[in-house]
């Protein structure tokens, strides 16, 4: 199972950003796919995951400015980001787990996409 983001760049303080992830490859079911992102010097934080079942976990730092999308039958999730601040500034992962062709359990990350934000 391969996992790809899109989106990331730079923005003012207060500017938006949309990231895009696909996943594919031998995919049975998703079971979650959402967002982690590590800023320099820190460990990898929780931004936003919806299940297939339609729940949703979001980082406390990102409530009320993030929204996760569905996840939508071609596998893919869409992190809306408003309200940036600077010290949203960090490497965005995708993470998407489930079970793959054969039944197996799996948990894929993509390469990370940079957002930056700065005035």
């Amino acid at each position: 199972v391969q996992t790809v983001e899109s989106g990331g760049g730079s923005v003012q303080p207060g500017g938006s950003l949309t990231l895009s992830c696909a996943a594919s490859g031998n995919i049975f079911n998703i079971i979650g796919m959402g967002w982690y992102r590590q800023a320099p010097g820190k460990e990898r934080e929780l931004v936003a995951m919806r299940n297939r079942g339609g729940g949703t976990n979001y980082g406390d730092s990102v409530k009320d400015r993030f929204t996760i999308s569905r996840i939508n039958a071609d596998n893919t999730v869409y992190l809306q980001m408003n309200g940036l601040k600077p010290e949203d500034t960090a490497v965005y992962y995708c993470n998407t787990r489930g079970y793959d062709s054969d039944r197996k359990t799996y948990d894929s990350w993509g390469q990370g996409t940079r957002v930056t934000v700065s005035a």
